[in-house]
């Protein structure tokens, strides 16, 4: 970051400086995007979302008190910026094309593989989704998620164990079926 605290430019921005928002949106863009796209796995849908959580930063920025990372309570926001927006659109997440070019992202034996979890993720219950995309995805220690999701560190635990369960069994009757 440069030469800027993120706590100086939080209290900056709380206090209605401009500057030091935009600051704080530019520097955390990155993140929410791809937070967003984790989420969603759709590209002009991340977009939206991720547009949708910059406006509620604005609007929420004084509830941000510091108890957590400030990324932790981003995720939080663009958590629930996609859930708003697929409930006020009526939509449900993840375009196979999207999926599919994220797959060819990797090399021709992966991409099957790759097609596979990502859409066996998805298709994860909310809560589990939530934890294996924080912990795995963005690479959160299970009390930083559990920080971000507001619920206990056992509950992701429990929601990372019930998560890798479900995977295990898709991708052994996968194997057996496929």
């Amino acid at each position: 970051m440069n030469d800027l605290n993120i706590d100086d430019l939080i209290a900056r921005a709380k206090g209605g400086d401009t500057k030091a928002f935009e600051a704080l949106v530019n520097e955390n863009y990155k993140i929410m995007f791809k937070m967003a796209f984790k989420y969603c796995g759709n590209q002009r849908d991340a977009e939206d979302i991720t547009q949708d959580a910059c406006m509620k930063l604005a609007r929420g920025i004084q509830n941000f008190k510091g108890e957590c990372a400030f990324t932790s309570w981003l995720y939080r926001l663009v958590i629930n910026s996609a859930k708003d927006f697929y409930k006020k659109n009526n939509r449900h997440r993840t375009e196979k094309t999207e999926i599919e070019d994220i797959a060819e992202q990797n090399k021709a034996d992966d991409k099957l593989y790759a097609r596979q979890v990502i859409e066996a993720v998805h298709l994860l219950p909310e809560g589990e989704k939530e934890a294996i995309l924080l912990v795995h995805g963005e690479g959160l220690s299970h009390k930083e998620a559990a920080k971000a999701l507001e619920c206990k560190e056992s509950t992701i635990s429990w929601r990372i164990h019930e998560a890798r369960k479900k995977l295990a069994h898709q991708f052994e009757r996968n194997t057996h079926h496929g």
